[in-house]
C-alpha cells in the first residue's frame, strides 16, 4: 500500500484548537475509526483498541510546542 500523508497548518484561536481535539478526542473514544473531510476528501482511519501516545514539549525563548502523536 503506498503511503498517504496529509499535512495541515493553521492558525486557530485556542478555544477552536481545543474544540477540534475535543472532536478528535470523542471520536477515539467511540468508535474505532476517525473520519476526516479535507478539501472534498473524505476518507476515514481505523483505529485499534491500543495505540502507541507520545506527547512531547517543547519551551524555548520565542516558541513553545506541544506535539501529541498516537501510533499502531
Amino acid at each position: 500500500m503506498d503511503l498517504v500523508e496529509i499535512s495541515e497548518n493553521e492558525r486557530l484561536g485556542r478555544e477552536e484548537a481545543a474544540a477540534r481535539l475535543i472532536a478528535l478526542g470523542e471520536a477515539l473514544a467511540k468508535n474505532n475509526e476517525v473520519e476526516f473531510d479535507r478539501g472534498g476528501l473524505k476518507f476515514k482511519v481505523r483505529v485499534p483498541d491500543e495505540v502507541d501516545f507520545k506527547l512531547e514539549v517543547e519551551i524555548g525563548d520565542d516558541e513553545r510546542e506541544l506535539e501529541i502523536e498516537l501510533k499502531w
